[in-house]
């Protein structure tokens, strides 16, 4: 696809630029040495070459300047070239930090330690220019080849992460859309469902289920209703009480909006049938499709039972008046431990004040 050809001329194209313009930094407490290394890398046209004589400068110069690559002498004053070693690997433990040992210890046990340490090749002292340059093309084409893989997973997992998030919107904007329509079919505004589903959403935060699932279910809890598509104008839109056999019918809304939204590994799309299917439970038992009760309804529904309840109790519909808050809160204090949960009672009136805002917030004339 053009993001990965992007990728590849972003990373391949200036390889060369980048192996040159590497931070080097030379260790050795022999200053001859330190300046024959210089020559021969400014010969070769290095452009960021440091060093320094002094091993315990290289901790701090490596935190200043991020080096690409270090030529370390073992054999040194007050500190030696393997506690080097171990000071940088306490560091650099999430990054590849090459290491190139310089010395005139070739003894089996020293390469042992110094390999152990984190080094990851050796020169003999006395070097050929030669092969101290070839080494370091080398070692610095590995140091190249591994930052270009890092900037490369950080690119790929950003497009992942850009497209989930594509995905993630356009399934709020239909489980949005499905819900403004099983409103509108029931002569309701988009209005009960912003008001509704906010409602929704605080309660869940206040109830510490946390930011993700307080986001889905704000979503998720606008397809409560969307089984209504299913019911008969006749008993739908009915002016007065329902009969017997039509309430059957209607009680039927909470399967068919299940059925409507289907069974999906989508946790929005899944959460969205659990709140549609359950939403009509009680918390004794006595409610429907199911007559579940307690911890049995999924706290998805125990949360959108509440906030529905209340917010169609206090909106104005063509068949009543709007309930003041009092009377709709005193009818919801009744309920607790029969139609609601009592803990989500309680939440709910200790919350009133935020609820009564959201309230304000979508008022009925702004159709959804």
């Amino acid at each position: 696809m053009d993001f990965e050809l992007d990728l590849t001329d972003l990373l391949m194209g200036s390889a060369l630029a980048d192996i040159y313009d590497a931070k080097i930094l030379i260790v050795d407490d022999n200053p001859s040495n330190v300046a024959l290394l210089e020559a021969v890398l400014e010969e070769e046209e290095y452009k960021n070459i440091y060093s320094t004589t002094d091993p315990f400068q290289v901790l701090p110069l490596y935190r200043e300047h991020q080096f690409d690559l270090i030529l370390l002498d073992i054999r040194m004053p007050g500190m030696s070239g393997i506690e080097v070693l171990q000071q940088l690997g306490a560091v650099t433990r999430d990054d590849f930090l090459p290491v190139i040992v310089l010395t005139a210890q070739t003894d089996q046990d020293t390469r042992q330690k110094a390999l152990e340490a984190g080094a990851k090749d050796f020169i003999t002292k006395p070097f050929e220019d030669w092969e101290v340059l070839l080494r370091i093309q080398n070692t610095l084409q590995t140091r190249l080849f591994y930052t270009r893989q890092i900037v490369r997973a950080d690119l790929l997992e950003n497009e992942v992460i850009k497209r989930t998030t594509e995905i993630r919107e356009t399934q709020f904007e239909i489980v949005q859309c499905l819900g403004a329509a099983g409103e509108l079919r029931d002569n309701e505004t988009g209005a009960h469902v912003k008001r509704m589903s906010h409602i929704c959403s605080l309660l869940a935060s206040k109830r510490g289920l946390g930011k993700d699932f307080s986001t889905l279910l704000l979503y998720a809890s606008t397809m409560h209703d969307v089984g209504k598509i299913g019911i008969p104008d006749s008993i739908l839109l009915k002016p007065g009480k329902l009969s017997p056999e039509e309430w059957q019918v209607m009680k039927q809304h909470p399967k068919i909006g299940a059925r409507i939204i289907g069974d999906h590994d989508s946790s929005i799309i899944s959460l969205a049938r659990e709140t549609a299917l359950y939403h009509h439970e009680k918390w004794d038992g006595t409610g429907y499709p199911h007559g579940i009760a307690g911890d049995k309804i999924p706290v998805s529904a125990r949360i959108a039972a509440i906030s529905d309840v209340f917010d169609a109790l206090t909106s104005a519909r063509p068949y009543k008046q709007a309930w003041p808050v009092e009377k709709a809160l005193e009818v919801i204090r009744e309920e607790s431990g029969k139609h609601f949960e009592p803990i989500m009672v309680e939440l709910f009136v200790e919350n009133l004040p935020e609820i009564i805002e959201i309230k304000n917030r979508y008022l009925d004339q702004e159709i959804y």
